[in-house]
């Protein structure tokens, strides 16, 4: 599966962005998809990831009430809202996809090439 993250920009402390991953492939609903994050200097981070279904998600603590990650397996998508946005969030986002249910990103297969996101205070 082939992935392209978009969406990124910049935004000020407290707005909020929508982050959008779109999947090419019919096996879309295989796959758990997870949003991960990298600010520089510092490890890739687990951000939020999704069933196969969308019924089940998880969460990093540091995003937990504030983002939410939903699928769309009609449209091959899987979004990332992110409200109550802090200059922490500030990194490149990607999404991944994986075959099992997964936190760690060496568990994830596919990447899309991720998507700027600035928090400015």
């Amino acid at each position: 599966v082939q992935l392209q993250a978009y969406g990124g920009g910049l935004v000020q402390a407290g707005g909020s962005l929508r982050l959008s991953c779109a999947a090419s492939g019919r096996t879309f609903r295989s796959f758990v998809m997870g949003w991960f994050r990298q600010a520089p200097g510092k490890e890739r981070e687990f951000v939020a990831a999704i069933s196969w279904s969308g019924d089940s998600t998880t969460y990093a603590d540091s995003v937990k009430g504030r983002f939410t990650i939903s699928r769309d397996n009609a449209k091959n998508t899987v979004s990332l809202q992110m409200s109550s946005l802090k200059p922490e969030d500030t990194a490149v986002y990607y999404c991944a996809a994986t075959k099992t249910y997964a936190t760690r990103p060496s568990l994830y297969d596919y990447w899309g090439q991720g998507t700027l996101v600035t928090v400015s205070s």
